[in-house]
């Protein structure tokens, strides 16, 4: 599935496909930036560890230890870290509020370790790689119950070499969540990421209810970009499903986010995301 979007309200994500492009953008960034966009600027917005201490880890007890306790704080990893038991089972580190961020000058990647946030609320994740967590851990990165959350310019990937249960989900956002942003975020090389999985042909199934606004997006070579099952709705608006696409969601009644934000013109979106998206921050 290749899925390339601006912005999608409710929980806005940047998805490319698996192909390497050239001519990245790096960014620069502030270890102290807040969300500005999306959900996570509502209910006082997210903050994450502005204004605590920062520490700087180089390894995963150094990690786990770091961002414990309720008080702000701001993490840098530094280093790449790969867990190494084929079982898994406790590869996560859960995250307390504050700002967990990636080193870009040493490229921070984890490989068969998963973050977690659970039950927290002001939580910021920022440039990091998260690569082949095994289904035994859990998705590679999972937010259950929480609250005002940014996420943004991650990389999250596993592998199609394995069936499509060998790894479980990239970025799972479940269980009452409410106040969370993705931005700028790669998700792919997967079978199963978000929550959104029926096959490979598909994009957003939107099911249960639930009420989506969907704009400005891209797809190629999906055959359902947009559809639903179990009573879900969409409002769909700019969106280019490709040539073998169409939105055969029914039409919801949500047609406007309660927060301000500037769209990408359709045409822009692919040049832009691929440019832009995943572990491409500097500090």
């Amino acid at each position: 599935m290749k899925w390339i979007y601006s912005l999608l309200i409710f929980v806005a994500v940047n998805a490319v496909s698996a192909t390497p492009l050239e001519n990245k953008i790096f960014k620069r960034a502030s270890v102290s930036d807040v969300a500005t966009v999306g959900y996570a600027t509502l209910n006082g917005g997210t903050t994450g560890g502005r204004g605590g201490p920062t520490t700087t880890v180089t390894t995963l007890d150094a990690l786990t230890s770091a961002v414990t306790g309720n008080s702000p704080k701001i993490v840098i990893i530094s280093g790449k870290h790969t867990f190494p038991s084929t079982e898994r089972t406790n590869s996560h580190t859960t995250l307390a509020p504050g700002t967990l961020t990636g080193n870009t000058v040493v490229k921070v990647a984890l490989n068969g370790i998963g973050l977690r946030v659970l039950s927290e609320s002001n939580v910021i994740i920022r440039n990091i790689k998260i690569s082949k967590v095994l289904a035994s851990a859990g998705d590679a990165l999972g937010v259950q119950s929480a609250s005002q959350v940014w996420l943004d310019h991650l990389d999250l990937s596993s592998d199609r070499d394995h069936d499509k249960d060998f790894y479980d989900g990239l970025l799972d956002i479940t269980h009452g969540c409410t106040g969370v942003t993705v931005t700028n975020s790669k998700l792919y090389t997967h079978w199963k990421a978000s929550l959104v999985f029926d096959d490979n042909n598909d994009g957003i199934n939107t099911r249960d209810g639930a009420q989506l606004l969907v704009e400005n997006n891209v797809w190629t070579g999906t055959d359902k970009p947009l559809y639903a099952t179990d009573e879900g709705f969409a409002v769909s608006r700019g969106n280019d499903f490709g040539p073998d696409g169409a939105d055969t969601a029914p039409v919801g009644n949500f047609n406007t986010a309660p927060y301000s934000y500037t769209l990408l013109p359709t045409a822009n979106v692919r040049a832009s995301v691929t440019a832009s998206a995943g572990q491409t921050l500097t500090f």
